[in-house]
Order: C-alpha cells, then sequence, then structure tokens
C-alpha cells in the first residue's frame, strides 16, 4: 500500500514535472511567435512610412521643379522685355544723336553766316561814319550860306520858325476842338437813340403791330356779334380778364388781339378760339375758360423751362428760375426766341469752357439762365442783365453764374473768365447768320459793303468783317499812317457807316496798324 502510494506520488511528480517542462515550453515558443508577429508589424509599417516619406520626396522634388521652371521663365520673359526696352532706348539716342549732330552742324553754318554779316555789318557802319562825317560837313557849310544868304543867324531863324509853327499849331488845335465838339455831339445823338430804341422795344404800345398783336381767325362775321355780346358784355368781359385788348373792326373774318404782354395774348388767343369752337359765349363760360387757359399756359412756362434745363442737363434749379426761364418761350428779341437764343448761349459757352479747361456745367448754367432778366424786364425798371442777376443771387445761384449773368452786358466789370465767355456766348448766337431773321443775301451785302467802305480809304491796306458783320478790322499801311492819325480813321470809318448802311445792334471797328521786320534763317 505505502509502495503503491509512492509510485502514484512519483508518478504525480514526473507528471507535474514534464507538463512544466512542457508549458516552459509551449510559453517560450507563443512567446517567440508573439516577437516575430510584432517584428512583422514593425517591418510593414516602416515600409509603409518609407513609401510614404518616397511619394512625399517625389512631390516635393516635381512642386520644385515646377517652381523652378516658373521661375526661369518669368527671368526670361523679364529679361527679353528689359532687352527690348534697351533696344529702344538705344534706337533713341541713336536717333538723338543723329540729331544732335545734324543741329551742330546747323549751328555752325549759322555762326559762320553770323560772321560774315557781322564782317558786312562792320564795313557797313564804318561806311555810314564816314557818310555821317560827309553829312554833317555838309549841313555845316549849307548852314553857313543859309546865313549869308538870308542875313539871319541860326538863332534868329530858329525863332522865327517855332512862332510860325506855334501860330500853324493854334490853329490846328482850334480846328481839332471844333472837330472833337462835333464828333461828340454826333455821338450823343447816336446814343441817345439807342437808348430810345431800346425803351421803345422793351415798353412799346400797342401800335406796334408785328410784335404786339395776334389775329383769330373767325369761321364767319356772325361770330363778331357774338363775341361782343349784348351791349358788349362779353368783349368786356373777356378783356378785363385776360388784360388784352379785342380790336372787332371791318377786317372780314378775324379779329385782333393787341396787347404788349405775350402771355396774357397767348391766353386771350386760345381762349377765345376754344369759345369760339365750343360755341357758348358769355361771362361765366368766359371766366371759366380764361382761368382754365391760364392754368395750361402756366403749366406749359413750366415745361418748357424744364426741357431747357433737360437739353443742357443742368440739375438743381429754383422754381422761380424755372418758370422765368419759360416765359422767354414768348419772348422775342429783334425776331430771334429769347429762350433758343438763350440755350444757344448756354452750348456755346459750354463748348468754349470746355476747349479751355473750365468747368462746362457752370458756363452752360449762365449761359442759359444770362437773359431771365428779360422775362420781367417790362415790369421792373432797369437792364435786363441786372436785373436777372439779382433773381439769380436771389434764387441760389453760385457768385460764378450771377456775376456772369450780371455783367454780360458790362453793367459791372467782368471779373473773370466766365463772364467774358458768356458776353462772347450772347453776341455770337445773336450775331449767326439767321438768327434775327436777316435774309443771306443781305448778310452778304452788308459785309461786302462793310469791307467797301473801309477800303475806300487810302491809308487802308486790307480790311475784314468779322464775327457776323459785328466787327470790322481794317489793316492800315504803317509807313502811310501815324497812331494819331489811325484814331481819326477809326472815326471818320465809324461815320461812313452810320451814314450809310442800316444794321441791327452795333459794329465795332478795329484798326491795327503794325511794323513787322522779316528775314530768313538759313
Amino acid at each position: 500500500m505505502f509502495t503503491e502510494l509512492n509510485s502514484i506520488i512519483g508518478i504525480a511528480l514526473a507528471t507535474l514535472v514534464v507538463g512544466s517542462f512542457l508549458g516552459f515550453l509551449i510559453r517560450r515558443k507563443w512567446e517567440e511567435k508573439e516577437q516575430r508577429s510584432a517584428e512583422g508589424r514593425v517591418t510593414i509599417l516602416v515600409e509603409e512610412a518609407e513609401k510614404k516619406a518616397g511619394a512625399i520626396k517625389k512631390e516635393a522634388e516635381l512642386s520644385a521643379k515646377d517652381l523652378l521652371y516658373r521661375a526661369k521663365m518669368e527671368f526670361e520673359e523679364e529679361t527679353k522685355n528689359r532687352r527690348q526696352e534697351l533696344q529702344g532706348l538705344e534706337r533713341r539716342l541713336l536717333s538723338k544723336e543723329d540729331n544732335l549732330d545734324k543741329k551742330f552742324e546747323s549751328i555752325q553754318a549759322k555762326e559762320s553766316d553770323f560772321r560774315r554779316l557781322e564782317k558786312d555789318l562792320e564795313e557797313k557802319n564804318k561806311k555810314t561814319q564816314e557818310a555821317e562825317t560827309e553829312y554833317r560837313s555838309l549841313v555845316e557849310e549849307s548852314k553857313r550860306s543859309l546865313e549869308r544868304v538870308s542875313g539871319l543867324s541860326s538863332e534868329e531863324a530858329r525863332r522865327l520858325l517855332m512862332d510860325q509853327m506855334l501860330d500853324e499849331a493854334k490853329h490846328e488845335a482850334a480846328k481839332k476842338i471844333k472837330q472833337v465838339e462835333d464828333e461828340a455831339k454826333e455821338q450823343a445823338d447816336v446814343k441817345a437813340k439807342k437808348v430810345i430804341s431800346l425803351a421803345i422795344e422793351r415798353m412799346a404800345g400797342e401800335w406796334v403791330q408785328e410784335r404786339a398783336v395776334s389775329v383769330v381767325n373767325l369761321p364767319s362775321d356772325d361770330m363778331k356779334g357774338r363775341i361782343i355780346g349784348r351791349e358788349g358784355r362779353n368783349i368786356r368781359s373777356i378783356e378785363a380778364l385776360t388784360g388784352v385788348d379785342l380790336v372787332i373792326d371791318d377786317t372780314p373774318g378775324a379779329v385782333v388781339l393787341s396787347s404788349h404782354n405775350p402771355i396774357r395774348r397767348e391766353v386771350a388767343r386760345i381762349s377765345l378760339e376754344r369759345l369760339l369752337q365750343d360755341g357758348r359765349i358769355h361771362p361765366a363760360r368766359i371766366e371759366e375758360i380764361v382761368q382754365k387757359t391760364a392754368k395750361e399756359i402756366d403749366q406749359s412756362i413750366r415745361e418748357a423751362g424744364q426741357q431747357a434745363l433737360f437739353e443742357l442737363e443742368i440739375h438743381n434749379v429754383h422754381p422761380e428760375i424755372v418758370k422765368l426761364l419759360g416765359t422767354l418761350k414768348y419772348r422775342y428779341s429783334y425776331a430771334q426766341n429769347v429762350l433758343r437764343h438763350s440755350i444757344e448761349v448756354g452750348f456755346m459757352a459750354g463748348i468754349m469752357a470746355s476747349e479751355l479747361g473750365l468747368n462746362m456745367k457752370v458756363a452752360r448754367r449762365a449761359g442759359l439762365l444770362h437773359d431771365i432778366g428779360k422775362a420781367v424786364s417790362h415790369e421792373i425798371p432797369g437792364s435786363h442783365a441786372v436785373i436777372g442777376g439779382e433773381f439769380a443771387k436771389k434764387y441760389g445761384e453760385t457768385q460764378e453764374v450771377w456775376h456772369a449773368v450780371w455783367a454780360h452786358h458790362e453793367d459791372i466789370p467782368q471779373e473773370s473768365v466766365m463772364d467774358h465767355l458768356v458776353e462772347a456766348a450772347d453776341a455770337l448766337s445773336g450775331a449767326r447768320p439767321g438768327a434775327r431773321m436777316e435774309q443771306t443775301e443781305a448778310y452778304i451785302k452788308r459785309l461786302e459793303e462793310l469791307e467797301k467802305i473801309a477800303l475806300s480809304f487810302p491809308q487802308v491796306e486790307k480790311a475784314y468783317g468779322i464775327q457776323a458783320g459785328r466787327e470790322l478790322r481794317v489793316m492800315v499801311q504803317p509807313d502811310k499812317i501815324n497812331d494819331s492819325d489811325a484814331l481819326l480813321l477809326c472815326k471818320d470809318i465809324i461815320k461812313r457807316i452810320e451814314s450809310e448802311l442800316t444794321y441791327p445792334g452795333q459794329i465795332k471797328v478795329t484798326i491795327i496798324r503794325e511794323t513787322r521786320a522779316v528775314d530768313y534763317a538759313r
């Protein structure tokens, strides 16, 4: 039993030892396998990292090559441009060098000519001095001979000559004073006539038929009785509401409306035509039609003013200025519509300002507004330029604009270029052919007559009618007339023009006397 127990214990111990050994071997094998597996994974990770590093390296190399290629191309392009610039500079330098060589040769030639001329001048000076010496000796000899013949000394002869010249000078001065007085009287008469004509034009009465009347055609003469009405109530109503005189006479099929105010006359004309179309002519209907027509005319005036501003692209204008502009639609100066004239002046002033590098919008504005005083000049005393300037200043226009309006007829001194531009544009618009109902033939004939009058004087060399006949420019021969005589010649030409020609406005006569020295550079 004990033996069996020992045997069993021995077997168990042997089994335990063998199991421990086998377990040790198995654990070792497992650890070796795990180690090999970890080494494999590490190897794979290292290979993947190396592949990624290679790809990044290749990408970096490609990017670096691309940048290098671009930098190379830019450098080559810049080098090419610089080379072209240098070639252009080289060509210009060569051209300038050639020009300098030519100029140097020209200067040398001129210097040679100058030396030759200087030598000739010295010889001429020498001959002149010799001639002057001879002249002095001849003068002295002549003086002594005269003293022997006349029996007077040089001092006595000088005193006698001075007395004679003094008497002649007094006589000429008296004649000149008389001439100046006569010319002053003539100029005063001309100026007085001009002032009277302007006043008549601005405040003409109803007898100025072509300027102050409108004619309404009637369908039949029976309508005259209906216009007059019972005991004249209709005609009195029309005249009272419109401020216009109705002239109903023996003229067949027509009624004449007479008023110096063109707006009132237009309201009366349209109202009467509508009454004739309607057929109902009585005081109540007359009042209704006149009020409606007056509103329409007022609206048309504002629309005309706004249209003028639109044409010239002018903005921010006071409504009262717009109304004054529209009123010019019914005003005429020498048969020229004042609104169209103002628009022309605005365009011309703007063009000239643009050419001179000035503010075109300010010039257009001043040109358009330059005659707004004419809209109320028959109601307010004074020059239309002054009235217009005051209105422009009152309603917020800039100083540059209202000063140009005020000064365009020199009622105040002109201070800026804009003042002169507006004045010039005003003269151009009024003076151009056809602006004031002047026929082309008459215009050409007037220019020819102007030049003919100037050329009739023997001292005149050339004469030109310019600015559409508003100015006569006369070139005189400098050796036949002096500066004082040029002034007298100007007066004589003006007198001939005033006595022989009929013309609108005024004509400026300019005498030009000049001495020219001409030579040629060789």
